[in-house]
């Protein structure tokens, strides 16, 4: 492994435990402020949502050093990178809900969600090297 490879796998890794305790901590905050119907299922969506727009400016600067053209082209790459994000966004979801089902005990579903966040960053990271941030498609910041 590369010192180069190292710094990406270091940074890629610590915005990921950034990424997971604001999701996490946001789930904690809307399950405290409301508990009615799918309080559950709404509070997984409030952590998915509150991590993402963070997560896509760390890693399109620190990870893939992506600069968009313009702020369209950023707009429409937020988009496609958020549609990658729903397909890993499925794993995540279920691996919490099978634990809140399985255990019924908040701290196995959170984690649940800790566990799916991990996997489906792994495959997160595969997907925007290949479709999302793609060199060519714009310049490489420096």
């Amino acid at each position: 492994m590369t010192r180069a490879e190292f710094k990406i796998g270091f940074l890629y890794t610590l915005f990921a435990i950034v990424s997971t305790i604001i999701n996490i901590g946001f789930q904690m905050v809307s399950i405290w402020a409301y508990k009615g119907s799918f309080y559950i299922e709404i509070s997984i969506l409030v952590g998915t949502v509150a991590g993402l727009p963070l997560r896509y400016i760390l890693e399109k600067r620190y990870i893939f050093k992506f600069m968009s053209k313009n702020f369209a082209h950023d707009g429409k790459l937020f988009i496609f990178y958020t549609i990658m994000a729903m397909i890993t966004t499925i794993i995540f979801w279920g691996t919490e809900y099978v634990f809140h089902v399985t255990f019924d005990i908040d701290l196995m579903r959170y984690l649940g969600g800790i566990i799916g966040l991990s996997i489906g960053f792994y495959i997160k990271y595969q997907l925007d090297k290949k479709y999302v941030f793609v060199k060519g498609a714009s310049e490489v910041v420096r």
